[in-house]
């Protein structure tokens, strides 16, 4: 029973690192190529703190 609870637990953390990782490549992909020029000038900014090119 340990070793199925231990399993169950490692599995879940798994999805969790790869939600986390899916989820923060949308947000940078949208923010980085976001063409309406509201959307634009919100994350103008960051943009340029992380290195991503906009101009």
């Amino acid at each position: 029973m340990t070793k199925t609870i231990a399993i169950a637990r490692a599995n879940t953390d798994i999805l969790g690192i790869a939600a986390a990782l899916f989820l923060g490549a949308a947000l940078l992909f949208v923010a980085g190529f976001a063409q309406a020029a509201g959307a634009h000038d919100v994350a103008h900014d960051q943009r340029h703190a992380i290195g991503f090119p906009c101009h």
